[in-house]
């Protein structure tokens, strides 16, 4: 039998379902919107709604947007690099470093043979059709790395070399305040291969 009246229960059992939102965090949010004043829980549900209603996915790169194409694809000073990831976060977190300029392309997901994921269930078909027409020049690659992601990266390479791109992957290696003796082996054998001359 639960301690809270029903409505909250409701309330809380929703809000568990967030990614990073156990029972105890979904608790206290419930208790904070209740106290807080009708106006920001209206206008929390409101905003709420008009994104599951005006957000869309773009028809180029399949990132989120209002409209058809979304700002990026819009914006023509954008150059003829395109940076491939995983997710609209991973696009989002680039974009927010301020360290590319170029354009993206959104696979929503990774290959997962053996979640039944193969390359007809992400967008490397609209992938290989945006190269000629936008006159693509080079490709990076910027997918997690994971076994997953490794084995989507080695796909999508080995696809793009044969259409004549030039084709880069985002380098791996140490954290910035990373420690090298709590560091997994693979991430210093990267370190180790993607060395460069010192400043």
């Amino acid at each position: 039998m639960s301690i809270y009246p029903p409505s909250l229960e409701r309330l809380i059992n929703n809000l568990s379902k967030l990614p990073g939102i156990g029972q105890k965090t979904a608790a206290r949010l419930a208790l904070y919107l209740f106290r807080a004043s009708r106006e920001f829980s209206e206008s929390l549900a409101t905003s709420i709604s008009e994104v599951k209603k005006e957000i869309g996915i773009c028809s180029r790169c399949f990132n989120l947007t209002d409209d058809d194409l979304c700002q990026i694809c819009r914006d023509p000073s954008r150059d003829g690099i395109l940076c491939v990831v995983e997710e609209v976060g991973d696009l989002l977190a680039l974009e927010k470093a301020g360290a590319f300029r170029g354009r993206y392309h959104v696979l929503q997901g990774v290959l997962a043979p053996l979640d039944g994921i193969g390359p007809e269930n992400l967008r490397i078909k609209e992938l290989l059709q945006r190269l000629q027409p936008e006159s693509i020049k080079e490709v990076i690659l910027a997918i997690n790395p994971s076994a997953e992601g490794e084995t989507t990266t080695t796909y999508i390479a080995g696809l793009l070399r044969k259409q004549g791109v030039s084709v880069s992957q985002i380098a791996r290696g140490i954290p910035m305040g990373g420690d090298l003796k709590y560091t997994d082996a693979v991430t210093l054998k990267r370190a180790m291969e993607g060395r460069r001359e010192s400043c």
